[in-house]
């Protein structure tokens, strides 16, 4: 079969990550099937990591696999070696490539000049693999998805691009709450719109926090300033202040809203420490959460 990238969660079918999320839970119990046997899998990030990088380690690892860890600092790219040339290369070696990066266009760089499969670590505009475990986390939680209004609150970036693409497939109601300025980019928005009207979802940006997590199911952030943003740290601690997620905000929501983060977390600037400790937190079972789900995305996109 042709070869198959995960660039984003627009490319997939709602039976496609209904599939992964099946396949995510029976890794969660303890399979013990190693599909990666006598392969090896390339992490290339030029973005640190802590959960991305651990997680397809250990799943690689579990799976059977060889993990090589490829720092931007330790190949050839540094001293000029072309992407391409550096695509064709490792894929004369491995039989995938996970990247991490800045700019979406890069990512798509590597796909286009790679003959492996390349699944997208993260970039500025999209992180498909947290999205898939975050949408396995609530379908753990909930029972399934279809219906399940979750609010999105604060910077319009990445994780909320993913969650408008990977929401608007399986039937959720989306609603990104951010003020002007850090609004989810509108093409997204827009076609997350055109993929809720084939699976009776919902996608809206709203800019008022308070008014949008009423009757929510799920409440999710992510840090004001991600990497690269460093310069603008002052101005955007400002502009989002009114949307942390704290006590009050939560109480706006149902009684058993579910409280979710990609982590890391800056405590008491997008949530507060004690809505991250409190009852209605799952942020570490959804980071748990990473390694079962990294496990089925490998088995699907290594193994066809």
């Amino acid at each position: 079969m042709p070869k198959s990238d995960l660039l984003h969660l627009a490319d997939l079918s709602a039976p496609e990550i209904e599939g992964l999320i099946k396949r995510a839970a029976i890794y969660k119990k303890g399979s013990a099937e190693r599909p990666l046997a006598g392969r090896s899998v390339g992490l290339l990030f030029e973005k640190s990591s802590t959960r991305t990088r651990v997680s397809f380690e250990v799943a690689i690892w579990r799976l059977g696999g060889l993990p090589i860890f490829l720092s931007f600092d330790d190949i050839q790219i540094k001293r000029g070696e072309s992407i391409a040339d550096t695509a064709r290369v490792l894929s004369g070696y491995l039989d995938a490539l996970v990247v991490r990066t800045y700019e979406q266009s890069k990512v798509e760089e590597w796909a286009q000049h790679a003959s492996i499969p390349v699944i997208n670590g993260l970039t500025d505009w999209h992180h498909p693999c947290q999205i898939l475990a975050d949408l396995f986390t609530i379908w753990e939680k909930r029972g399934g998805l279809k219906g399940q209004k979750l609010v999105y609150i604060g910077d319009g970036n990445n994780i909320a691009h993913s969650l408008i693409e990977g929401g608007a497939k399986v039937g959720m109601e989306i609603v990104i709450a951010a003020p002007e300025g850090f609004q989810p980019d509108p093409a997204i928005v827009k076609q997350g719109e055109r993929m809720a009207e084939v699976s009776g979802g919902r996608v809206s940006v709203e800019s008022d926090p308070h008014k949008a997590v009423q009757g929510a199911d799920v409440l999710y952030t992510d840090v004001w300033v991600s990497m690269g943003q460093e310069a603008e740290r002052a101005q955007r601690l400002q502009t989002l202040a009114p949307y942390q997620i704290n006590q009050k905000l939560v109480d706006r929501a149902k009684d058993d809203v579910l409280v979710m983060h990609c982590l890391p977390a800056h405590r008491e600037e997008e949530i507060t420490a004690e809505v991250m400790e409190g009852r209605h937190s799952i942020i570490f079972a959804q980071s748990a959460n990473r390694l079962p789900m990294q496990q089925a995305i490998l088995e699907l996109w290594v193994t066809n």
